[in-house]
C-alpha cells in the first residue's frame, strides 16, 4: 500500500476500508455486486477513480449498482484502479465534503459523486483541487460561479419513464396504474411526469395514483418498508401496475406486487431490476426504466483517461443511449414495437416529454 493510501485510510472512516494499489473494498452491499469487487486488487495504470456512493450504497440493485457497473468497466477496459466511499442515512453535508476531500487527498482523479446530494459538497471541494476532475451524477451547480473542473451528469429520466408508462398503459387490465417516488423533489418528479405522459399517450382516460415516501428526507430512497406501504395502498386502491423511482426502497414495491397476487405488476428503475430480484419477485417485474448511470460513469472516467475531462452539464437522453427500458422476463415482448415507435417519435422531436407533472 502506498503512503498516500495509508494516510487516507487513517484519515477517514467514511471510506470503506483499504486495499493495495490505492484501492478500497466497499462493505455496504449484500447483493452479488458486492461479491465481485472490481476495486479489490485492481492494478492497472489507468485513472485512479474515486466513487462516492449515494444513500443505499453498492448492493442497492439500482442507482448505485449501475454506477459501480460503469466503474467496473473502467477497471476492465481502461486499467483503472479505484476507491469507494459509502454514504449513511441522514449524514451531514460536512460528511460528504470530508469523503470527497479524502478521495482527493488520496490522489483520486476523477472523483464521482453518485447522486444530486453531492452537488453542494462538490461545489465546496472542487475549488480546492483544481487539477482534479469531479463528476456528479444528477448533479447541479448550486451557485452562479461556474466550476471549470466539474461535470454534471444528467439524464432524460422523463423520456425513459415515458416508455415504461406506455408499457404500463398497454398491459394494465384495470386502466389504473400507480407511481411511487422516493422523495418528492424536482428530480423524481421528472420520472412521474414522463410516466404519466406515456400512459396518457396510450389511454388519455387512464387513472394514475401517485405517492411519495418522503417529502424531502433522503431516507425515502432507503426505506423498503415505506416503499411497500405506498405500493400496497395503490394496489389496494385498484392499480395493477406500479412504477417506482425510489432507489433501494423499490424492493418494497416488488414485495407489494408479490403480495398483491397474480396480475399485479411492478416496474423497476435505473437498472434491469429483474436480473437481481428473487424469483418470486421476477414474476411480477413487468420491465425496468433503464437510466444508464453506468454509461455516464464510464464516459466520465474515459474522458479523464483521454486527457479531455468532461465539464459542465452533460445530458444522457434516448438519442445518447442514456435511458431506455428492459425486456427481461419476456412480459412485454408483444408490445416492444409499439414502445419503440414512441421512442422514435421522442428522438425525432415529434413527441415532447414533459419534465414536471
Amino acid at each position: 500500500m502506498s503512503k498516500i493510501a495509508a494516510v487516507a485510510c487513517i484519515a477517514s472512516m467514511a471510506l470503506t476500508g483499504c486495499g493495495k494499489n490505492d484501492t478500497t473494498k466497499a462493505s455496504g452491499g449484500s447483493s452479488s455486486a458486492s461479491n465481485a469487487d472490481a476495486c479489490d486488487g485492481a492494478s492497472g495504470d489507468g485513472p485512479k477513480v474515486g466513487l462516492a456512493y449515494d444513500v443505499g450504497g453498492r448492493g442497492d440493485q439500482s442507482f448505485n449498482d449501475s454506477a459501480y457497473a460503469g466503474l467496473k468497466k473502467a477497471v476492465d477496459e481502461l486499467g483503472a484502479t479505484c476507491t469507494e466511499g459509502e454514504a449513511t442515512d441522514g449524514e451531514a453535508e460536512s460528511a460528504r465534503e470530508t469523503r470527497l476531500r479524502d478521495l482527493a487527498d488520496a490522489g483520486m482523479n476523477p472523483i464521482i459523486g453518485v447522486g444530486f446530494a453531492y452537488s453542494d459538497a462538490v461545489n465546496a471541494v472542487a475549488v480546492d483541487y483544481p487539477d482534479v476532475s469531479f463528476g456528479v451524477i444528477d448533479g447541479f451547480d448550486p451557485d452562479d460561479k461556474a466550476n471549470d473542473n466539474v461535470a454534471y451528469l444528467g439524464f432524460a429520466e422523463n423520456e425513459g419513464s415515458f416508455l415504461v408508462g406506455v408499457a404500463a398503459a398497454m398491459k394494465t387490465e384495470a386502466d389504473h396504474i400507480g407511481f411511487v417516488g422516493g422523495v418528492h423533489n424536482d428530480l423524481i418528479k421528472k420520472f412521474e411526469a414522463g410516466y404519466v405522459a406515456g400512459a396518457e399517450a396510450v389511454n388519455p382516460d387512464i387513472k394514475v395514483d401517485v405517492k411519495y415516501i418522503e417529502e424531502s428526507d433522503l431516507s425515502g430512497f432507503g426505506d423498503p418498508a415505506g416503499g411497500k406501504d405506498a405500493a400496497t395502498a395503490e394496489f389496494d386502491n385498484g392499480a395493477d401496475v406500479v412504477y417506482h423511482a425510489a432507489g433501494a426502497s423499490g424492493s418494497g414495491v416488488f414485495e407489494a406486487a408479490v403480495d398483491a397476487g397474480d396480475g399485479k405488476w411492478a416496474i423497476g428503475v435505473d437498472s434491469d431490476q429483474y436480473l437481481t430480484a428473487p424469483a418470486e419477485q421476477q414474476a411480477h417485474i413487468l420491465t425496468s426504466m433503464l437510466k444508464r448511470v453506468d454509461v455516464a460513469t464510464f464516459n466520465m472516467i474515459k474522458s479523464v483517461a483521454d486527457g479531455s475531462p468532461l465539464v459542465s452539464y452533460q445530458t444522457y437522453d434516448l438519442k445518447a443511449d442514456g435511458v431506455g427500458y428492459s425486456t427481461s422476463g419476456g412480459f412485454i415482448d408483444d408490445i416492444t414495437s409499439d414502445i419503440d415507435g414512441y421512442a422514435d417519435k421522442i428522438k425525432s422531436g415529434d413527441i415532447k416529454v414533459p419534465t414536471a407533472p
